[in-house]
């Protein structure tokens, strides 16, 4: 049954090729890793194929990709002995088959020709160590020196090598392992779990980028909480996000609690994956309860509070952005208002809302608002399903008010009705304090409801507030 779906799947002429070329340079050549995993999981034929070459690499694509389309261009990547090459839409990569040896300050290794059985060596898992042969020789025979297949079938993350050898040559390969688990379903095999936790220190020579990319993975999963969950169990999340560790655990005095604002967050995080995929709005989950670890306070007549989190929280962003090498232009920003803004809705949702809240909240989110929702609503995570049902209409009935509202008053991606050119040539004035008073009243009054959103009414506002100013009309 697999020697099948194998033939079938490299019945094509890229495949092909390959077989070609290996055979005229008699070089032995083999699809491996991802390829081969996703392939033997049923999963969709992957849009990127890595090819092992015993061999030189560079030379196998330039020939192959020759063969293919002689007008196609190779990347070269000299220091690590890799090329590749797009046909039909397909990356297909090439690299020498390498032995690899490293110390304990870096997880750049010194890399040296390998024998086939060296490279499968050096393979983080042993799903990912599965071969396919792509010579005449041994066409579509599957190598698996480390029973990957089996590890599949059981669904397991499973290194080839000794885990402490294998995590502390490359650290990397922990959060690969975690993020494999999550995105695969995976149990991690209880030694290669052992040896994360023993080797969780090396993570520290991991650049934030690197580290980032793994967890940008795991939130982009269908339950990013089985992932964080393992970071944290293996001392891992405490080391690369301790801003997230810090919300673990109660505390109770005199027999009052709060909740665990860890697994609330986790929790939340699951809510929301089914309804977005923006990876930044997903952030925003993930961290929008960071400030209350440095807010927390207990008042005797009150209990617990937060207060101010939102705002602690969206400051605590860039920080964390900036250590993990991640983008501090307008995602981050995003980020950072969806945080500022994610108690707004909720406190609107427990009043009678009223269409200058409503228009508030409109001119502040502007084109977030339906994303600040979404957020809001995955934070319901209260057991009870009467008092469930009850937030969750209030949310449906703020969502109506807004559909409404901006019917009527267009408060989204607000511009003011009068330019402050427009006052200046009105009243024959220069640049000043004035404008922006006059400004400020028009804006204010359509959030409250005073004036509807037009150029007419604005002007009258404009005119009434110039005189109170002292400004004259302009008779030329």
């Amino acid at each position: 049954m697999i020697n099948n779906k194998i033939l079938e799947a490299i019945n094509n002429d890229i495949f092909e090729t390959i077989k070609k070329c290996s055979d005229e340079l008699n070089i032995e050549c083999y699809v491996i890793g991802g390829y081969v995993r996703d392939l033997l999981l049923n999963k969709s034929i992957p849009k990127d194929i890595d090819v092992l070459v015993i061999g030189s690499g560079i030379d196998m694509a330039k020939r192959v990709s020759n063969k293919l389309n002689p007008k196609g261009k190779v990347k070269v990547f000299k220091n690590f002995g890799t090329a590749m090459f797009k046909f039909n839409n397909i990356e297909v990569e090439f690299v020498g088959s390498r032995k690899e040896s490293y110390n304990k300050s870096s997880r750049n290794p010194t890399v040296e020709l390998g024998t086939l059985e060296d490279d499968l060596n050096r393979r983080d898992f042993t799903i990912n160590a599965i071969g396919v042969g792509l010579n005449s020789k041994n066409w579509g025979k599957l190598i698996d020196n480390f029973n990957g297949v089996e590890d599949l079938k059981n669904g397991l993350i499973k290194t080839p090598l000794d885990p402490l050898k294998t995590f502390s040559d490359d650290p990397l390969r922990m959060l690969r392992a975690i993020r494999f688990s999550c995105q695969l379903n995976f149990k991690i095999h209880e030694d290669s779990l052992s040896g994360i936790i023993s080797e969780k220190d090396r993570i520290k020579i991991i650049s934030g980028e690197r580290i980032a990319d793994e967890l940008n993975k795991i939130i982009m999963t269908q339950k990013p909480s089985t992932g964080f969950k393992i970071l944290e169990s293996t001392g891992i999340l405490k080391i690369i996000l301790p801003e997230l560790t810090a919300l673990k655990g109660i505390d109770d005095i005199d027999g009052q609690k709060h909740k665990d604002n860890f697994y609330h967050t986790l929790e939340v995080l699951d809510n929301i994956c089914p309804n977005t995929n923006n990876i930044w709005l997903r952030w925003a989950a993930l961290l929008h309860d960071v400030g209350k670890a440095p807010t927390k306070r207990f008042v005797k007549e009150i209990g617990w509070t937060f207060h101010g989190h939102e705002l602690k929280g969206s400051k605590m962003v860039y920080n964390i952005f900036k250590r993990l090498s991640m983008p501090l232009n307008n995602k981050m920003k995003y980020v950072q208002k969806i945080i500022f803004m994610s108690s707004r809705p909720i406190v609107l949702s427990n009043n009678n809302i009223s269409d200058s809240a409503i228009r508030r909240l409109i001119y502040d989110a502007q084109q977030d608002v339906d994303d600040l929702l979404t957020l809001c609503e995955a934070d319901i995570t209260t057991k009870n399903p009467q008092r469930f049902q009850k937030y969750l209409n209030n949310f449906k009935l703020v969502r109506t008010k807004i559909v409404e509202v901006e019917k009527r008053d267009h408060i989204r991606n607000f511009k003011p009705p009068i330019s402050g050119e427009e006052i200046m040539n009105y009243f024959n004035i220069n640049p000043g304090k004035e404008i922006g008073i006059i400004k400020e009243l028009i804006k204010e009054s359509i959030l409250e409801g005073e004036i509807k959103n037009n150029y007419e009414s604005a002007k009258l506002i404009m005119i009434k507030k110039g005189k109170a100013l002292g400004l004259v009309k302009n008779e030329k």
